[in-house]
């Protein structure tokens, strides 16, 4: 009976939601490593045939053995639970809960499952909701009734910096159905129906790229009038890919505050310097604003769409690396003993210690 009914647990009257997600509405229980908190609802929606795409580094690829349900995502488990209850759950945490966004997969179900989900949430509480979508189901007109059924942004995880790599790990070499022009297409689109840095691009650096190739293709969609945002792979167990190893951690810290030096119009790529490696020597910013920059913590701290406060609510903790010191996302702010580890991790010599945000 059980495996029956999990057979039947699916959006819209099901959804999934990461593990942290689950611990802030008191679904499961347990304690963040340094108290950090969570401020947006990272749901799911989740079909007993789970995604058609074969991305090698995705835990929920139909390649990878095992029901959907069960599978984990971006290093965690995703519970389901039933969305009445998800939504009751939010409406008594509305203090808390900042922002949702609803993952689709690609599963054609999920159009028309995105947009009952968004109504139902937009119905019940003034929260803003983001939707993470597949562009290879979405059409133009999909996106504007996104925007009808109340989501404020659109995010599309291109994931990898060069069209090679995607195709290589998403399209023709895993047998999957995703194509790089098609993402970019859509993401294009998703900017102009939803305004300039309403819509962006998710980026996972330490899958073959270097460093100006991906410097290169956050400042193209930065120039389109996306966001970026960007996380460290992770091997996930079960995956193709799960024997790559994770990026340096010198290498992320780089990519790191590049993209945040674009994303403030501090910087821009073609200012930037290179060694023979392609990996950054110069980040076009004077030392001492630089280290202005590096003091603040901020390049460091997971980024994502903003709360109805303009704070990032979806911080995603210790998503994609373990709590502790080698985090690689800080969902909070870098206190001085961060940033004096991150500027070892960087390789950077120390500043003065007055100069360091407290």
């Amino acid at each position: 009976m059980e495996h029956h009914q999990e057979e039947k647990q699916e959006s819209p009257e099901y959804l999934r939601m990461s593990l942290a997600a689950a611990m802030t509405l008191g679904f499961k229980q347990g304690i963040f490593y340094r108290n950090a908190r969570l401020y947006c609802i990272n749901l799911l929606l989740t079909y007993k045939g789970g995604c058609a795409a074969r991305c090698a580094y995705c835990g929920l690829s139909n390649k990878r053995s095992g029901k959907y349900h069960e599978k984990s995502f971006i290093r965690v488990t995703w519970p389901t639970c039933r969305t009445a209850e998800v939504i009751e759950r939010i409406a008594g945490r509305q203090q808390r809960v900042k922002r949702i966004c609803i993952s689709q997969i690609t599963n054609k179900r999920s159009i028309g499952d995105t947009l009952t989900i968004c109504r139902q949430l937009r119905s019940s509480f003034d929260i803003p909701v983001s939707l993470l979508i597949s562009p290879t189901i979405v059409t133009r007109q999909d996106l504007k009734d996104f925007k009808t059924a109340g989501a404020d942004k659109i995010g599309v995880a291109i994931d990898l910096a060069t069209p090679a790599l995607f195709d290589q790990y998403r399209g023709s070499g895993v047998g999957g159905p995703h194509c790089w022009k098609t993402y970019l297409d859509r993401l294009a689109e998703a900017i102009d129906i939803f305004g300039a840095r309403n819509a962006g691009s998710h980026f996972v650096t330490g899958m073959g790229e270097t460093e100006k190739q991906m410097v290169e293709i956050i400042q193209m969609i930065q120039d389109m009038g996306g966001w970026t945002h960007l996380f460290s792979f992770y091997p996930e167990p079960g995956s193709s890919m799960c024997d790559h190893p994770m990026p340096a951690m010198d290498h992320y810290r780089r990519v790191q505050l590049a993209r945040y030096l674009m994303d403030e119009n501090l910087s821009r790529a073609e200012g930037f310097a290179y060694d023979q490696n392609e990996r950054i020597v110069d980040f076009g910013l004077a030392g001492k604003k630089l280290d202005q920059v590096i003091d603040s913590g901020q390049p460091f701290r997971t980024s994502g769409c903003e709360g109805y406060d303009g704070q990032v609510a979806c911080n995603r903790p210790f998503a994609n690396s373990r709590p502790g010191p080698e985090m690689r996302n800080y969902p909070f702010l870098p206190n001085m003993a961060d940033i004096m580890l991150i500027r070892k991790q960087m390789q950077l010599q120390p500043v003065h210690p007055k100069s360091v945000a407290p």
